[in-house]
């Protein structure tokens, strides 16, 4: 077989219509447009046009705000990360960030950090180096013999 033999199947796609090409043809004088009017010409599109009333997405009210500020942290529970421990995609002896995190398969991407969270049970010595953490996960990794790495605060301090 030779690149240049290879092609579609007889009858795969159609060719396209050739419109405005006399009335024998079946498509020609308005070429399926039907008759006059704004649809009838080229370059209309007249998406959300109710015919002059005022359209629906203008007729309802605008709601909220988008915050352009807001942060978007990946909540992780110290469960997940234990079971990540136990598997042996996160390594004891390494700092637990968020590429190790990202890594081992326990987030999906980055965002802007981690939020760790209390809920299950961590027995592993870890050292973390996140954006956040909830009171009782900083508690739990304490009692475990770890420690926690604040990096959102030393970004505030940065800014202050």
């Amino acid at each position: 077989m030779k690149l240049n033999q290879i092609s579609d199947n007889a009858g795969s796609s159609k060719e396209r219509m050739r419109v405005g090409r006399g009335i024998g043809s079946g498509k020609g004088k308005t070429a399926g447009r039907g008759v006059k009017g704004q649809k009838a010409r080229t370059g209309v599109a007249v998406k959300g046009f109710e015919g002059g009333q005022m359209p629906l997405h203008r007729r309802l009210p605008k709601r909220g705000f988008w915050n352009p500020f807001s942060t978007h942290y990946n909540e992780v529970n110290l469960g997940r990360i234990q079971e990540a421990v136990d598997s042996g995609k996160l390594a004891a002896g390494k700092p637990v960030t968020i590429e190790a995190l990202v890594a081992a398969g326990v987030c999906s991407k980055p965002r802007d950090g981690v939020k760790l969270l209390g809920n299950g049970a961590i027995r592993a010595k870890l050292t973390f180096e996140v954006a956040t953490a909830s009171k009782s996960a900083i508690a739990a990794i304490e009692k475990a013999g770890g420690s926690v790495k604040l990096l959102a605060a030393r970004a505030e301090a940065a800014e202050a």
